[in-house]
């Protein structure tokens, strides 16, 4: 992965500002529509039956994540990985909190078949979806993201997609290469919705990434939401001032920014 690619992937996301669909839980909405907007791309909370579907059809890309799975809204989310997937449209799983709770973790397992453009999650989250683990402690994971890495590659492998593992160090791999982006800062453990939106971001960088990888589109949204939180984290107090702070670096982060800071590393999975 070049030094400069998630740089020009970010100038492409601005000059044609996607629409992303995010069927997300309720806790983090408002957070994640202001992560997308400060991008340059254009959220849409669309997630209710009889909508979800037409609009994934027009979207640049669909975020589904699984945080707080209504009924309605369950719906919701397979009509629009249909709908995603009859019109090319990619699509991001974030399976939050599977494992332990059964209704999430059966949609996970029926959804993550139907061709993802990625699937990130904890170290927890992505060895419950490969059938390796419990899951973690509610949102939080109990396992390293070194433990999660044979189980991502094999999950990759399975269903031909990208996974991504968040940690200290972040495991990115379509089961052919691995990409490990060292960007990032506590700070986004410490504030509802950090992971969450990085989902949306993945589905937004997914809608403009033309012939490139897909595994590399996934490591650049990771490198440039993991700069930003540096950014955010080197003036913030705290938490809240981390929040606030993080949308602002995501809306001025620069091209050679990116190129200077980006801490990658890839090998053969």
């Amino acid at each position: 992965m070049t030094l400069s690619f998630a740089a020009a992937l970010l100038g492409e996301l601005r000059a044609h500002n996607p629409l992303v669909q995010c069927i997300t839980n309720s806790v983090v909405t408002n957070f994640t529509a202001n992560v997308v907007l400060a991008i340059g791309a254009a959220p849409a909370m669309t997630d209710i039956v009889g909508e979800a579907g037409p609009f994934a059809r027009v979207a640049g890309g669909v975020l589904v994540n699984l945080g707080t799975p209504t009924p309605e809204q369950r719906l919701a989310m397979e009509e629009a990985v249909a709908a995603a997937n009859e019109s090319a449209t990619p699509w991001v799983l974030d399976p939050v909190a599977i494992g332990a709770l059964p209704i999430r973790t059966a949609l996970a397992q029926k959804l993550a078949p139907q061709t993802p453009f990625a699937i990130r999650g904890n170290a927890s989250e992505i060895l419950a979806l490969a059938g390796e683990g419990a899951g973690g402690k509610g949102v939080e994971s109990t396992d390293s993201t070194e433990a999660a890495a044979p189980g991502a590659i094999a999950l990759a492998q399975r269903l031909n997609t990208v996974v991504a593992v968040s940690g200290p160090e972040d495991f990115i791999t379509d089961g052919i290469r691995v990409i490990r982006v060292a960007n990032g800062d506590e700070l986004l453990t410490k504030v509802t919705g950090g992971g969450c939106a990085l989902g949306a971001l993945i589905a937004a960088f997914a809608a403009v990434r033309g012939t490139n990888s897909p595994v590399e589109a996934v490591a650049a949204a990771h490198a440039v939401y993991g700069i930003a939180a540096e950014q955010a984290a080197a003036q913030a107090a705290g938490p809240g001032s981390f929040a606030v702070s993080l949308i602002d670096a995501l809306s001025t982060l620069t091209p050679s920014a990116i190129s200077s800071e980006q801490r990658i590393r890839e090998y053969a999975a």
